[in-house]
């Protein structure tokens, strides 16, 4: 079947852009090629430094005729219903029919030649393109991201003829701008576009582009005795920078080597998109850069290459100048210089911050092992880089240089380590920090995070999450469930949220004039004063907070329940395990028995999926939810009756009383089981439950017509689903 081929021909287009632009051009030609009515074998992009280019297979030389019912108005309704429905369709009266008391109508239509949609397809695409950002040039209308040059549009080796602002269709196309002939050439279809692409120094694919970048980088890193340092950030950068990609191995003054090496490949990486190079004995940085040019050069690239070193020079003798210019600054005035920076117009600064982080980080100390002055210490010093001058140059290095920073001032490695990695992780695929200091710093960012904008009503909402709280929240997670931390999460969010109040209030008090569009009114003495009261109330919830130190954090029904973040770390873990394979609804069934402690919460989600997975478990939850089905009933009916069961009374069945004593030796056996935190054990327990609950279901009438006999079998059923109760909510486990 007929091929298309469309090629948009502009000036440079953004590296960053290329990617998203061959999705967009993807979606919107599937979307107009379903829209006509034409179906095709296959559909693919590809976008380069200068072209967007889109190829479809098997496309059908027209479209099908069609013929479609369509249901009008009842016979009985006024004209107007009717005549409305013809001008709609543009059908006449004679052409309906009646069935059931209703007009139908059918709508007939004779196929369309592909050749006559593709110009309308090409021209919505180009016209509504979704740029990020998009030009102008000369006196059209016409937006694109750059000036668009050319248009290639061939249908089964022929060219669609149109036109959009003045450009016309056709079938030329120009090559590399340096390396290529300098003469447009004619395709003819999509394997002769990109053979001649090739020929003129054209690489289509990116696919293609990356391939040649690494091969060609790793081979002039061996020829030295180095290795390249993988980014494969940079590489899909540079990779929309080049149509034919020829990487070339420089040199660079060894004296930089002596800066962190983050900031030498930063530097590197931001302003010259150069890749770093290390020797590969050492794992160190060599004195090396490799430069991806869109040229291949008479010299091998040593002008190139010289010229680029004098350019990377200038760069990091900038990072140089902030390294020595911060040494001589210092914490003391970064901290300083922190409370005249909001951190929220509604949390105060990111001095107030601090003040929170510091305060939780020594609470959570003890708990995972770390010293609390150090971790308190840790905590005043984590965000003083933000105020740097290399973090203001280069704002990825936060906490990276703080690390540095500390270590050059003398401050202890573990401090220093912990300032460094207080951020991880940041993601999936970040590492977890294992040393307790730096656990106790890293837990108080990520909480105070999620509890400051959480207590100022800023939660994520579908896909927004403006602040990272998911993110933050996965943090907490993954930095509890690995390093095995038991931590009462509800009294650690209580905690702090009573410092977030403090600080909310303090910007309230701090700013009493309220202003609007239209006037600006002062805030009225009564309110000020019930301000100045909430805030007194709360700081001196705060300084008790302070004075608490022989138990760090209280047992958990001490503390209010802080349901909507436990709602949303519940969320969050549940993401966490379906990626490992475990069931979402095990998860509510835990977090319904109100614990707040992730790393129980877990083994009591793997004990249950492994209960569950046995046919003693799935018989009992079958039992369980019939049992509830039941009480559920009769609580719609009246009160459920509670109380002692008892047996031996006059024809009792054996399975009733069997099924009494084995609920009272469940219970029992649970308990302890719970106590011990073995809940493997519990599990087993309730498994003894499967035989006399299948047995008692299969002989016993519940609803009996004496109603002593149906009030103990309603007692024995509700003892089951509160024994059962006690490991987790059944009733939330779906199947």
């Amino acid at each position: 079947m007929p091929q298309l081929l469309i090629e948009l021909f502009s000036e440079e287009i953004p590296a960053r852009m290329q990617a998203g632009a061959a999705r967009d051009l993807e979606r919107m030609a599937a979307e107009r090629l379903k829209a006509a009515g034409l179906a095709y074998e296959a559909l693919t992009t590809y976008a380069g430094p200068r072209r967007l280019t889109l190829v479809v297979e098997g496309l059908p030389s027209a479209t099908p005729d069609r013929s479609e019912e369509v249901k009008g108005p009842r016979t009985s309704a006024p004209d107007q219903a009717l005549d409305g429905f013809l001008r709609k369709t543009g059908l006449t009266k004679d052409q309906l029919t009646e069935r059931d008391g209703v007009w139908f109508g059918v709508l007939s239509s004779t196929g369309q030649a592909t050749t006559a949609i593709i110009p309308d397809m090409v021209d919505q695409i180009v016209r509504g393109f979704p740029w990020p950002k998009s030009m102008r040039w000369g006196s059209g209308p016409l937006r694109w991201v750059r000036p668009l040059k050319r248009i290639v549009a061939l249908f089964d080796g022929a060219v669609v003829p149109f036109e959009i602002d003045g450009i016309h269709s056709g079938y030329t196309t120009e090559g590399h701008r340096f390396l290529g002939s300098g003469q447009p050439f004619t395709v003819r279809d999509f394997a002769d576009y990109r053979a001649k692409l090739e020929r003129e120094f054209v690489l289509l694919d990116v696919a293609d582009r990356k391939l040649r970048i690494l091969d060609g980088a790793k081979a002039a890193c061996a020829a030295r005795g180095l290795a390249l340092v993988d980014d494969d950030g940079l590489l899909d950068e540079v990779a929309g920078l080049a149509e034919w990609p020829t990487p070339i191995l420089g040199d660079m003054d060894p004296q930089f080597l002596d800066l962190p090496p983050e900031v030498v490949r930063l530097s590197m990486k931001v302003h010259q998109k150069y890749f770093a190079v290390r020797d590969p004995a050492t794992h160190k940085l060599a004195p090396n850069f490799l430069v991806v040019a869109n040229v291949e050069a008479s010299d091998g690239g040593q002008a190139l290459a010289a010229g680029n070193s004098r350019v990377l020079s200038a760069r990091l003798n900038d990072a140089r100048f902030f390294w020595d210019e911060d040494l001589k600054v210092g914490f003391d005035v970064w901290n300083d210089k922190l409370k005249g920076v909001t951190f929220h117009a509604k949390l105060g600064t990111l001095h107030d911050r601090v003040e929170r982080i510091a305060a939780l980080a020594r609470e959570i100390a003890p708990l995972v092992g770390a010293d609390p002055d150090q971790a308190e210490a840790a905590a005043r010093l984590a965000k003083a880089d933000l105020a740097s001058g290399m973090v203001g140059e280069f704002p990825e290095l936060q906490g990276v240089m703080g690390g540095y920073y500390a270590r050059a001032f003398g401050h202890p490695d573990a401090v220093a380590d912990a300032i460094r990695d207080h951020y991880k992780p940041q993601g999936p695929a970040d590492t977890v920090p294992t040393a307790p200091l730096t656990v106790a710093v890293a837990l108080a960012d990520k909480l105070d995070t999620l509890v400051g904008f959480f207590a100022i009503d800023e939660k994520p909402t579908g896909s927004k999450d403006p602040f990272a709280l998911r993110r933050a929240a996965l943090g907490v997670i993954r930095l509890v469930l690995e390093n095995n931390l038991s931590l009462s999460l509800n009294a650690v969010l209580w905690r702090q949220e009573l410092r977030a109040q403090v600080s909310a209030m303090r910007v309230k008090l701090a700013a009493p004039r309220r202003a609007s569009m239209d006037d600006i009114v002062d805030m009225p003495p009564n309110v000020l004063e019930k301000l100045r009261a909430e805030l007194k109330r709360l700081e001196a919830n705060v300084q008790w907070l302070r004075n608490d130190t022989e138990d760090p954090l209280l047992p958990l029904e001490n503390y209010p329940d802080e349901a909507g973040l436990k709602v949303f770390f519940a969320d969050r873990l549940k993401v966490l395990l379906r990626d490992q394979g475990k069931r979402h609804d095990l998860v509510d069934a835990v977090f319904a028995l109100g614990d707040d402690d992730l790393v129980r919460i877990v083994r009591r989600v793997e004990a249950l999926d492994g209960f569950l997975s046995t046919d003693d478990g799935a018989n009992l939850l079958a039992g369980y939810k019939r049992a509830s089905n039941i009480l559920r009933a009769e609580a719609k009916k009246g009160d459920v009756p509670t109380g002692m069961v008892q047996t031996g009374l006059p024809g009792q069945p054996e399975e009733e009383v069997a099924l009494a004593f084995a609920v009272g030796a469940a219970g029992t056996a649970v308990d302890a089981a719970l106590e011990t935190e073995d809940f493997a054990a519990a599990m087993t327990a309730l498994a003894g439950l499967r035989g006399p609950v299948d047995a008692f279901f299969d002989k016993v009438l519940v609803n009996s017509d004496v109603a002593e006999e149906r009030d103990n079998r309603l007692k024995l059923l509700g003892q089951v689903r509160d024994v059962m109760g006690r490991v987790a909510d059944f009733g939330q486990v779906g199947g």
